[in-house]
């Protein structure tokens, strides 16, 4: 395997303003550092990832886009439970990611620090991560690079996770880490929720028995192919935790515990022994370590910088949230330094197609002649007012009840549908999911106060490039123009995973004016795209809803 050195002088910045102080968490192929932001005067955490060579516009464009656009969907769904990204550049063939500073601990060095976490203590760690998980898997989003240096532990022991949207940006399956891969990553295989699940066993194993579940071999390729063939290490100390842990790493994906059955597990070791000390971590040591680094003068910098260009490969430990001047659609001079990209019609925050069905079947696109979307006249709610329902309201289907949110908008739900999730931004931007559960056709509006002129224009170029990265992905048909309730819209319509696992998802994005827009985006299992009630679920949710602020 190439491995490829970052190449850094010892008197160059990052992109021109991010000084490098010294190296604090390594694994396999990646390196965290302590950084300084000279331009702004603020402390940063930089992670790097060495790119494929050679490394071309097209590659180096895609790599921080994905990192990109991936933050900016976490940020919104867990805001505080993942890294904030603020900037992501790619230079001399590395990809650097540059985070806001994080008052806690990578996971690896705490355990280094302080051995192994107690079951109840990694059952704490376990549920937090599996909250972020879920909110990702929820949306379509595979994390793809969790391990042990992708997790920082607060002070109080709450978490942070890092990493989304690195998953592809090298040629190699999880270069970063091996010893937490799964063996379908192991085998080079399309990834999906699934080998989040398997990275979180090995979480816990390691967090509990003090070593991952694989031994790192040295290279790579030989940690990888342990993974896939031997067997599991038999775990010693994880007590009530076990049955989970030992269902978390089943080599079979399809064998592996579903989340809700890990969380009632984890949940039941905290219950069955509540008293028991989970030893909060101690009061961080990256703002002092900063500190000092910082007051080491140009001669300590030349030192850690040559000592970081002598490491091998360096990849990268992202996490959420860029530089709005990254963003596309939003010019650097018309948005504050860390504003949110926040949702435009089809938005760019919103990947709502819920985790993996396994009892779904392979479909294929079908027409959409049959779509509601495909007739403006399927909706008879033009002209409402702010926060009012439709002037015509239509009447609703049996079973049917109309929900009125807070932010004002209403719609028709069926029987037993509620809210499930919110999520919001800045400049009064949100997103509501509704549905049954995580698992169950769903409905996600969102509202965006940051809208491009032309709704198809954001689709094609603001939501599919990042689409594309869905496992399966595929469009249906054109993206296309339309009118809703008098206002410019446009849909696209898409499936994504694959197997039992596939989605069908059509979404329509309109402008309310003012840059002002909203976005609907309806998604089933694929195999139930055509059912009767889902057309039905469908044809109402676009013929009754009502926005506010139209």
């Amino acid at each position: 395997m190439t491995m490829v050195k970052a190449h850094v002088s010892t008197h160059e910045l990052v992109a021109g303003r991010y000084r490098l102080l010294d190296v604090f968490a390594r694994e396999t192929n990646r390196l965290w550092w302590y950084a300084e932001d000279v331009t702004a005067g603020r402390p940063r955490l930089v992670a790097q990832t060495a790119l494929p060579e050679p490394c071309d516009e097209d590659t180096s464009r895609r790599a921080t886009a994905r990192v990109v656009r991936t933050s900016e969907i976490m940020r919104l769904l867990v805001p505080g439970q993942v890294a904030t990204v603020v900037d992501a550049v790619v230079q001399a063939g590395t990809l650097w990611t540059v985070t806001e500073w994080i008052d806690g601990a990578p996971l690896g060095e705490l355990l280094d620090r302080e051995g192994p976490f107690n079951p109840v203590r990694a059952a704490r760690l376990g549920l937090d991560i599996l909250d972020v998980l879920q909110a990702a898997h929820d949306e379509g989003i595979t994390h793809g690079e969790l391990s042990p240096g992708q997790v920082f532990v607060r002070e109080g022991g709450s978490v942070v996770v890092a990493g989304f949207g690195l998953a592809g940006t090298t040629l190699v399956p999880r270069l970063t880490a091996p010893s937490y891969a799964s063996p379908e990553q192991a085998r080079d295989e399309r990834i999906g929720p699934a080998v989040d699940l398997w990275a979180l066993g090995a979480i816990l194993y390691t967090a509990v028995e003090g070593r991952p579940p694989f031994r790192d071999r040295g290279r790579p390729d030989a940690t990888l192919k342990a993974v896939d063939r031997l067997p599991l290490r038999a775990p010693l100390r994880t007590g009530p935790l076990t049955q989970s842990v030992q269902g978390l790493l089943r080599k079979s994906s399809r064998e592996r515990l579903s989340r809700p059955v890990l969380r009632e597990g984890l949940t039941r070791v905290l219950a069955e022994d509540p008293d028991q000390d989970w030893s909060p971590a101690p009061a961080p040591r990256l703002r002092g370590a900063y500190a000092t680094v910082g007051l080491g003068g140009p001669g300590r910098s030349r030192r850690v910088m040559a000592a970081g260009t002598a490491l091998a490969v360096l990849t990268v430990a992202a996490a959420v949230l860029a530089a709005t001047h990254h963003l596309p659609g939003i010019s650097a001079t018309s948005a504050a330094p860390r504003a949110s990209a926040t949702a435009a019609p089809g938005e760019r925050t919103e990947h709502n197609t819920p985790g993996p069905r396994p009892d779904n079947t392979p479909s294929t696109s079908p027409s959409l002649s049959t779509s509601p979307s495909s007739s403006p006249s399927s909706s008879p709610s033009a002209g409402a007012g702010p926060g009012a329902s439709p002037t015509s309201s239509p009447t609703l289907p049996a079973g049917y009840h109309r929900y009125t949110a807070p932010e004002g908008f209403s719609v028709a739900l069926p029987s037993g549908w509620k809210r499930l999730a919110t999520a919001r931004g800045t400049d009064h931007a949100y997103r509501a999911t509704f549905g049954t559960s995580g698992n169950s056709p769903t409905l996600a509006v969102t509202y965006s106060e940051r809208v491009g002129p032309d709704p198809v224009a954001v689709w094609r170029d603001d939501v599919e490039p990042g689409l594309e990265q869905l496992p399966g992905y595929q469009r249906v048909g054109t993206i296309r123009a339309t009118t809703y309730q008098g206002h410019k819209a446009a849909d696209l319509e898409w499936l994504s995973g694959t197997g039992g696992a596939q989605e069908h998802t059509l979404g329509r994005g309109f402008l309310l004016g003012g840059h002002r827009g909203f976005s609907l985006r309806f998604t089933t299992p694929a195999g139930a795209w055509n059912d009767a009630a889902n057309r039905l679920a469908l044809k109402t949710f676009l013929a009754t809803f009502g926005p506010a602020g139209a």
